[in-house]
């Protein structure tokens, strides 16, 4: 049902929550090929590139809650692809073989999205709406 938020449309909860669901959709669609989430799969991808990342920082990283990080941390740990180590008082998170030996794999899947989003809205205009998110995102934190 195209456009069927018409009367809504003007609002930019309404429509940020609408592209965040169809964009959910896309990337769920391309990360499924790893076995991933797409949250999981960014995770593992900020921790390969990061090994020892503290959880406060890796949810900033994200832009995620705390609480959510730990629930991430805590399901990866459990599938094996993340471990914790304990350096006084603070957890440092790294990545096992396994979660190593996926990245590429995880790398492609956002590749395709990218490509694939790309597609459907034009290499240009996704650049620049990605540029006006990121800066509204910046504005509404300040």
């Amino acid at each position: 049902m195209k456009n069927c938020g018409l009367k809504y449309n003007t609002c930019l909860y309404y429509s940020a929550n609408a592209l965040a669901r169809v964009m959910g959709k896309l990337a769920e669609e391309e990360f499924s090929k790893t076995g991933l989430a797409p949250t999981y799969a960014f995770v593992l991808m900020a921790v390969n590139s990061f090994p020892g990342i503290q959880p406060k920082e890796l949810s900033e990283y994200l832009q995620l809650t705390p609480s959510t990080v730990t629930r991430l941390i805590d399901k990866m740990e459990i599938k094996g692809y993340l471990e914790r180590k304990n350096c006084g008082r603070s957890t440092e998170i790294y990545p096992t073989e396994e979660s190593l030996a996926l990245n590429d794999q995880i790398k492609t899947s956002w590749e395709e999205l990218h490509k694939r989003y790309s597609s459907l809205v034009g290499e240009t205009e996704g650049k620049e709406l990605t540029e006006k998110i990121n800066q509204a995102i910046d504005n509404i934190l300040k």
